[in-house]
Order: structure tokens, then C-alpha cells, then sequence
């Protein structure tokens, strides 16, 4: 017998969870011809189910009890829009113990517990779906899970934050300072009341955390990233960074180094003195693979496709080793945009449902790669733009070149400006590819010299020339 309807609970009815439910009513017939069953909002609960929202529902659909979503068997899936992170985790666990499905948009939770609710899903034979927790309507996740299975992924780029990607872009066309950008977001409604989580990175952190779990088969722990955010970035470091051709985004990094695997058996077959002299020399290129999560402003060329990311836009740069580079661009944030990769969810969950095989998706997600490191930010390769503010006198630059060199930093531009403020100059420089403690202990000494007068400005570059 064919089944005919698909009963969903709703946990959270705020803004993204009022556009569901009007995507639900709106779309009915489509979604039901899409599924093969009707899926049936049966009941909906939220600590304030008294306040109007932007769409109708009946009042006996309304609840402030989780249980009783949680505890009625006729309820398969429970889509969970709270924001929340540890009633989120809470209920997410209960509801799979259950044998229900989860629709989720929540990115902290799932950064956070992501081992542990993957674990529940298939222990339990149920899925947990999350399109909606990176980009919102960017369809990212299927992308990553489906579209590049067969692909090796060694990078991924985000502009994951609408919030600190308007400020970055009002700062560098309008030259205003962080403060009048971040009020003007606020005006316009693309800044939370505290933006905290978004200026100081870690919205941007928990999304590339899903997107590294999925894209390398390895639970990557939140302890593990380095973050940093936009809320000490100068006007002039946007300008003086477009001088060199560079555009500056909050970044969020994801990178596989090293070299990945071992050398084959038919490299390692042969005989005689100049093949084990061969094989000595590839066997010395070979390094473990490790990976690389970082979030924290980065200049980009100009010409690099997510320099022309703008205002509350996101993307994502991913490559592929048979696809090579790819981008996937839009709103990532929104009720409509945030509705689309829910409902998408729902869609691909519904027709698993009907078709009697939902129980198998429980395995979306398994640890390929236990054995692989994550890098430490310290170990980390890559070009600095570094800003001195320093005394207006000959020998400045000398004594600060000569720190950078016995730590083996190499200035690949620098720039000495005009602008005077009671004899402090600022001198600008791009280096060459360098270890960060490496940089970070140089700057040390640097910023200890009288010259001096203001502790240097550091901006790491991505250009696409730093090595594995």
C-alpha cells in the first residue's frame, strides 16, 4: 500500500521556521507531487507561540511541550529551527532514540556534536539532514556529498558570513571605518542586535567545520580552528591592500597539504643503482597528509573569482582533483533562501520515506580518516601583508629586514608611505610564502624596537602560489 502522508513536527518557529511553514502551505500539491505523499505539519512548538508571525496557522497546532513532537510515534521527521545549541542537541538526540528523521539548520550544534549525532543517526537507522546550516539556499552540502563524490578535495574557500562580508564591502568602496559599516548593516538589517558571533568569526568557523567533516572524511574538533574576525580591521589596511591588487574577505579555509598517499607498487618495482636513486628522491617528496581549518581576514587577488563577492553575498571556491575549481555563489542567510534548503531536505528525505529505504541514509557521513592531523595555525604556510608603524629616521628598514631575515622571511614588496602622524610613518610590506611562528615570533622582536611606535598589523594572503 502506498503511503499517502509523511508527518512532520516543527521545533522552533521563528523566522526561518514561519517561512517552512508557509513554503508548506503555500506548495502543498507541488511538494506532494514531488514526495509521493502529503507531508502534514502536525504540530509546531516554541517557547512563545503568543507573538504574530507572517503566517497563519491553526492554534491547536501550537505547543511550548517538545514532548509533544518527541513522543508521538506518528511523527517521522522533526524539523529543528531553534538556534539553540544545547536543547538543540538535546532534542535532536531524543527524537533519533525515536526512529525520527532530523531536518536541521543549526551549524553550532552540529559543529560541536557532530560526531556524536551522526553516531545516534546510525545506531538508530535515521538520517540527520542539514543543507539549510551552510549558505542557507546554496545547495553546498548535496554539492559536496553527491555532485563531487568522486572527486579528491584538497580546498575550500568560503565567504560564509553575510554580516562581515556587507561591512568589508561597504569599508573598501565607500572608505568608512568598521564602526559606521557595522551600523549601517545593522540599518539595513543584515546585522544581528550583538554581532558578535558573526564579526568576531565563528559563524563562518562552525560552517567550514560541517563543510571540512564532509569534504575529508574527518571529525574536525572546534579547539582545532584558528579564528579570527573583522573587528580590528583599519580602513587603510583595505586600502593600502587594494594598492598591491589584493581584495580583503573574512575567509574561511579548509585545505588538505602535503601529499596524499604512498607510493605505488609499480613506482617502488625496479632494480639497480639509479632506481633506488629515484626512488629515494620521490619517497623524499612524499609528505603526510594533514589538514588545515582556519577563518580570519585574508587578502585575495582582485581578480580571484570571490573577490568580486559582495555586500551580503556568500560563495563558495571549492577544487576538485577531476573538476578542478568550482564556485557556488548566492544569499546565504534569509527566510526564503534558508526555506529552500530546508524544503529541499524535506523533498529528498520524503521520497526515501515512500520508497521504504530511509533507514539507509544513516550512513551520509562516516569517519574515513581517523589517522590524519589536523595543523596546528603555527605550522601554517603562507604570504603576510604586514603593516609597521614606525619612527620617520634612516636604518628603519634595515633593522626591521634584518628580523625578517634570520627568521626566514623574505619581503617580496614593500611600500613606504607619505602620511605622517608626529614623525610615525607607516611602511607596508608583502612577503613571500613563511611559517607563521616563524612571522609571529619576528613580529615579537619587531614590535619591541624603539623605531616602533604601534604593534604591526598582519593580514594573511591566499593567491593561489602557496605551496603543499
Amino acid at each position: 500500500m502506498c503511503k499517502k502522508i509523511i508527518n512532520l513536527g516543527l521545533i522552533g518557529f521563528g523566522k526561518v521556521g514561519a517561512g517552512v511553514v508557509r513554503v508548506l502551505q503555500d506548495s502543498a500539491r507541488l511538494l506532494e507531487e514531488k514526495i509521493g505523499a502529503r507531508p502534514v505539519l502536525k504540530k509546531i512548538a516554541d517557547v512563545d507561540i503568543s507573538s504574530r508571525r507572517d503566517v497563519s496557522v491553526d492554534r491547536h497546532l501550537l505547543t511550548t511541550e517538545l514532548n509533544d513532537i518527541l513522543d508521538d510515534p506518528e511523527i517521522e521527521v522533526v524539523i529543528e529551527l531553534t538556534g539553540t545549541t544545547l536543547v538543540a542537541k538535546r532534542l535532536m538526540l531524543k527524537a533519533m532514540s525515536e526512529g525520527k528523521h532530523i531536518v536541521t539548520a543549526n551549524k553550532a550544534v552540529l559543529a560541536q556534536n557532530w560526531a556524536e549525532l551522526f553516531a545516534t543517526a546510525k545506531k538508530n537507522r535515521v538520517g540527520i539532514f542539514y543543507e539549510a546550516s551552510v549558505g542557507a539556499g546554496i545547495p553546498v552540502i548535496q554539492v559536496i556529498r553527491e555532485g563531487l563524490a568522486a572527486n579528491h578535495i584538497s580546498r575550500i574557500f568560503g565567504i560564509l558570513n553575510g554580516t562581515t562580508n556587507y561591512i568589508l564591502t561597504r569599508m573598501q568602496k565607500d572608505k568608512i571605518n568598521f564602526e559606521e559599516a557595522l551600523d549601517e548593516a545593522r540599518k539595513k538589517g543584515f546585522a544581528e542586535p550583538d554581532p558578535s558571533l558573526d564579526i568576531g568569526g565563528f559563524d563562518s568557523m562552525h560552517k567550514i567545520v560541517i563543510l571540512s567533516n564532509l569534504a575529508f572524511g574527518k571529525k574536525i574538533e572546534i579547539k582545532d580552528v584558528y579564528v579570527e574576525g573583522i573587528d580590528r580591521i583599519d580602513e587603510k589596511d583595505i586600502r593600502y591592500g587594494e594598492e598591491f591588487g589584493y581584495s580583503l574577505k573574512l575567509l574561511a579555509i579548509a585545505k588538505e597539504t602535503g601529499t596524499p598517499g604512498v607510493l605505488t607498487h609499480q613506482q617502488r618495482a625496479g632494480k639497480g643503482a639509479r632506481h633506488r636513486t629515484a626512488l629515494h628522491s620521490m619517497e623524499k617528496n612524499v609528505r603526510p597528509a594533514e589538514i588545515e581549518v582556519r577563518v580570519h581576514p585574508t587578502f585575495l587577488p582582485k581578480e580571484h573569482l570571490l573577490s568580486s563577492v559582495e555586500h551580503e553575498f556568500n560563495a563558495i571556491y571549492i577544487v576538485g582533483d577531476l573538476t578542478g575549481p568550482i564556485v557556488l555563489y548566492g544569499r546565504g542567510a534569509g527566510q526564503r533562501s534558508a526555506s529552500s534548503a530546508v524544503i529541499g531536505d524535506l523533498i529528498y528525505l520524503g521520497r526515501k520515506i515512500v520508497g521504504g529505504n530511509a533507514g539507509e541514509i544513516s550512513g551520509l557521513w562516516e569517519e574515513r580518516r581517523k589517522g590524519i592531523k589536523i595543523k596546528n595555525i603555527a605550522d601554517v604556510r603562507s604570504r603576510y601583508y604586514l603593516r609597521f608603524s614606525v619612527v620617520d629616521s634612516p636604518g628603519v628598514l634595515a633593522k626591521i629586514s634584518n628580523i625578517l631575515g634570520r627568521h626566514n622571511i623574505s619581503i617580496a614588496q614593500v611600500i613606504q608611505k607619505e602620511e605622517r602622524r608626529k614623525n610615525v610613518v607607516p611602511v607596508v610590506m608583502m612577503t613571500h610564502e613563511a611559517v607563521e611562528k616563524n612571522v609571529q615570533h619576528a613580529l615579537s622582536l619587531i614590535d619591541r624596537l624603539k623605531i616602533v611606535k604601534a604593534k604591526t598589523v598582519l593580514i594573511r594572503v591566499e593567491d593561489g602560489t602557496t605551496s603543499c
